[in-house]
């Protein structure tokens, strides 16, 4: 019984959704007046490409490169092999880097923390190889955990030499290979935003190292379209705005990959190549006036909200409510709301004890069968497994039911 009962679930409200024939979701094929060689806007939870221009081009990236520095960093602290109090000591190799620095001293030692902030705020190029030094023994072993990180997220055209985005030449690599397309680092950054002390360290408009010495350096983000509210109450940068990543090399040009909100749709922008600071400015602009313009935001699920219920198999309860472990908000086409159906994924068995927030299934938002995003969904109750007694009156009820109907 308990198999064949544990495939009856009862989902409510939101299962009374019609499906609607529809188109999928694609780029719009306008064209935008961008000076970037590569280009690419995506709405950050489905992953949909809104624009693209040049997306698979394989160009050097700069300094978004510390973008995969920092997520490994973060994914090491959630794995728990690191832990942001660790102190970090700078080698002799770290010491050397050129470019953006904290003028680290060989043996000098500093929190991972704090490295992690000299990184996402100041763009050190020092600090970002003493992590990796930390992390991986070897700014070389580190490197090839980006690249299999890079694998593992699907990023088909990038390639890391080191962690910190300089030009290999520099470093001494000749003909070492470092580079990304726009859209690889657009899917890097949608991985960046899903971290939130990384989104907080690249929303920081300004941090003092060494504050308990000499409180130098005193870094300024290099993101000048960073949301922010100045001293004078005047409000600066693009409204939303919050990271992630600048880059400018000779070889690079100016770089950007950008994230931005509004009432819960963020979109990523990404511009490689553009000839100045002010094209490359202009360029993100332009892509998120026009994201922002198109799309509109869709509430799917909101943490707290009842999605219906669930029949919980040999349950004390035989039903329980369930709710979204996180809130899911989509951006797509304005208008096309209607096109959008929801599906449960549900986990293979949903039999009792159940406790209250154990994940039970997953919320699928599709569009013409086609998945733009998923929530893991939670029980909002703990559920008891019934005694012997309850089953057996649960099944003599059920039995005079399908003999008796409307018992």
């Amino acid at each position: 019984m308990g198999n064949r009962h544990s495939r009856l679930f009862v989902v409510i409200l939101w299962m009374m959704l019609l499906a609607f024939a529809a188109k999928p979701v694609v780029a719009v094929a306008q064209e935008l007046n961008l000076t970037a060689k590569a280009a690419v806007l995506m709405e950050a939870n489905s992953g949909a490409i809104i624009y693209e221009h040049n997306k698979d081009e394989p160009l050097p990236m700069a300094s978004i490169t510390k973008i995969m520095t920092l997520i490994l960093a973060l994914e090491a602290i959630e794995a728990g092999t690191a832990r942001l109090e660790d102190m970090v000591t700078t080698s002799e190799y770290a010491n050397k880097m050129g470019g953006s620095q904290i003028w680290l001293e060989v043996g000098e030692q500093m929190s991972l923390k704090e490295m992690l902030y000299a990184i996402a705020v100041g763009s050190a190029n020092d600090a970002a190889v003493a992590v990796a030094e930390y992390l991986s023994g070897s700014e070389a072993a580190f490197v090839d955990q980006m690249n299999r990180r890079a694998q593992e997220l699907g990023l088909k055209n990038t390639v890391f030499s080191n962690a910190s985005g300089l030009p290999p030449r520099t470093l001494g690599m000749e003909g070492a290979e470092h580079h990304a397309s726009a859209h690889d680092l657009a899917i890097l950054s949608k991985r960046a935003a899903e971290l939130p002390f990384l989104m907080k360290m690249v929303s920081t408009h300004e941090y003092v190292m060494r504050p308990d010495t000499t409180k130098k350096p005193h870094l300024y983000t290099l993101n000048e379209l960073l949301d922010r509210v100045l001293e004078s109450g005047r409000r600066y940068g693009y409204p939303g705005l919050d990271g992630i990543k600048t880059g400018m090399t000779s070889e690079a040009g100016y770089c950007l990959a950008s994230t931005a909100a509004r009432d819960d749709m963020r979109l990523i922008a990404v511009v490689l190549g553009n000839p100045t600071k002010e094209a490359r400015k202009k360029d993100t602009v332009t892509l998120l006036d026009y994201g922002f313009r198109m799309y509109e935001p869709v509430v799917i699920a909101r943490v707290g909200e009842s999605l219906g219920e669930a029949v919980i198999p040999r349950g004390k309860a035989e039903k329980v409510s369930i709710s979204a472990r996180k809130d899911l908000v989509i951006g797509i086409p304005r208008g096309k709301a209607g096109e959008l159906t929801r599906e449960m994924a549900w986990r293979k068995e949903l039999v009792a004890p159940l406790q209250k927030g154990e994940i039970v299934g997953q919320l699928v938002v599709k569009q013409a069968g086609m998945e733009l995003a998923r929530v893991e969904v939670v029980t909002d109750a703990a559920v008891e497994q019934a005694n012997t007694l309850q089953i057996l009156i649960r099944m003599s009820k059920r039995l005079l039911r399908s003999i008796v109907p409307g018992l």
